[in-house]
Parts: C-alpha cells; structure tokens; sequence
C-alpha cells in the first residue's frame, strides 16, 4: 500500500514511517516529495486517484469540512484517515508516539477498506478503534 502525508503532518513521520513499513512493502510519502507546497487539496487528491492504490492520512478537519474537498475524496475513492481534534494539541514527538501506536490498526483498516472509506483517529488510542465517517 502507498500512505500519503497532507502538509499539516510532519515530512520527518512520513520519512520515519517509510523506513519502518518497507519490510512489508508499504510507502510512506509526505505531500512535499511529490508537489509544491500547496498545490491544493483538490489538485493532489486528483493526482494520487490518477495514480491509484493511495490511502491517505490527514490532519486538516477543514478539507473533511469543506464540501468540494470532501466530495472529491468521495468521488475519487480514496481511504482517508482523518486525525480528529485532539491532535491538534498534541507536539512532534506525541504525534509521532501516537500515530505509531496507530499504525498497525490503520494499516489492517486500510486493507479491509472499501475503495471510498473514510475514518477519524482518536487522539488517544483507548479502545484501539478507529471511527467511521
């Protein structure tokens, strides 16, 4: 499977988790290894259905809220993992702690997903469950 970072994740996860999932053939890329900075949610999530097999993961509630960004993440049938409102106080190091307890979890979901399936990731890892949106 092929992970794809939005900007409001850190590159260096991205870079880490990269390292730590080649042994199972994943991908693990930031929205800046393959774009300019901002090319716009649409512009990229066009891009990465073009290319196909993209699972991504995203911090940014205001594309989950906004209707044209959501509905192209719909219409183009990406898995999106949306890191819910918690996160957002969390530091380098939490989220990096964090997602990583997460991973294995999003990385079965991913598997299990429907071509257009999209979940929220507690900020806490309590029961292990991930939300459907």
């Amino acid at each position: 499977m092929k992970f794809f970072f939005d900007n409001c994740l850190p590159p260096l996860l991205a870079e880490a988790l990269n390292v730590l999932c080649r042994h199972e053939g994943h991908t693990v890329v930031a929205l800046r290894e393959m774009f300019s900075r901002d090319p716009g949610d649409v512009n990229w999530i066009r891009a990465l259905d073009e290319q196909g097999g993209w699972v991504v993961i995203s911090k940014d509630r205001e594309m989950r809220a906004s209707r044209l960004e959501h509905e192209a993440l719909r219409r183009k049938g990406l898995t999106t993992f949306f890191l819910a409102k918690g996160w957002d106080q969390k530091q380098f190091w939490d989220i990096c702690a964090c997602l990583l307890r997460w991973w294995p979890v999003i990385l079965e979901e991913a598997k299990r997903a429907a071509s257009v399936t999209l979940f929220e990731v507690p900020a806490r890892y309590g029961s292990g469950k991930l939300k459907r949106l």
